[in-house]
């Protein structure tokens, strides 16, 4: 029987609604059927571009807006953007500055293209399979303008989380900054986060805050989790995300979201 708290649950991607490989698992595919059964909304959020979770619209067969770039941009199942929030212009030089000054990569996107300086560096091989497309290179970023996402990008993660305190410390109240990944540091406008999409989509169907329920893995998700009834955090998470949360699930490769639905929204198991 499903918990008359949850009327729509909210995922992220990466880490959570797909395994390590980048593969929905039929165990994943089939609760996101029950849940509409079920007649819970179910929606996603990434810090992807929307052409980027493309691939999850079939399978998963979705119908509510698609929050990519972590909220930056709300798309419709077709791509049609609804909506988008841009990094204020006069942060964006100064931002390029700081991650650069602490040796991160940074790639750029604008509307739905990927940026990056350098073909050859660190994870852009990785995120090209992820997202299903290859960025345009630009060696000097000389176009600036309605940027929606910059990302810092290193495999030191000490870096990445001296960045994002930097970042924090500089630019807080002007931007969103946040780790999607251990080495991937997001940058957005203070408005693109994963709370405000918690909350957009509740204001949306009209479903209040204590009868949404998240899910997720990294510190990004953590603010959506404060904007939910429920929050269930991966058994593959840190140790900040899992206390962050009010339950926690297994792991993304052991079906952790399937579980999570069937444990904690629908009942079942």
């Amino acid at each position: 029987m499903t918990s008359p708290a949850t009327r729509l649950l909210l995922a992220d991607v990466d880490g959570t609604l797909v395994t390590s490989d980048k593969v929905l698992t039929d165990r994943t595919i089939d609760a996101v059927r029950r849940l509409g059964d079920a007649d819970v909304l179910f929606a996603v959020t990434s810090g992807r571009p929307p052409r980027g979770m493309s691939m999850l619209v079939e399978p998963l067969a979705l119908a509510t807006p698609i929050a990519a770039f972590n909220g930056g941009v709300y798309a419709q199942p077709d791509m049609s953007v609804l909506a988008q929030k841009v990094v204020p212009g006069h942060v964006v030089g100064p931002m390029i500055a700081l991650l650069t000054s602490f040796a991160l990569d940074v790639w750029l996107y604008q509307g739905t293209d990927w940026y990056v300086r350098d073909p050859e560096g660190p994870h852009v091989d990785r995120e090209t399979r992820t997202v299903g497309f290859a960025p345009t290179v630009s060696p000097d970023y000389a176009d600036l303008a309605d940027v929606v996402k910059i990302v810092g990008v290193s495999d030191d993660y000490e870096r990445v989380v001296a960045a994002a305190t930097a970042a924090h410390s500089k630019f807080g109240d002007h931007v969103a900054a946040a780790r999607s990944q251990p080495y991937y540091l997001d940058v957005t406008h203070p408005d693109a986060n994963k709370g405000c999409v918690a909350r957009y989509l509740g204001e949306r169907y009209g479903i209040p805050t204590r009868q949404i329920a998240t899910i997720g893995d990294m510190p990004n998700d953590v603010l959506m989790f404060a904007h939910s009834g429920l929050s269930v955090a991966m058994g593959n998470a840190s140790l900040e995300v899992v206390r962050a949360a009010r339950r926690v699930t297994t792991a993304n490769d052991d079906d952790g979201f399937a579980n999570a639905v069937d444990r904690y929204i629908l009942r079942t198991g």
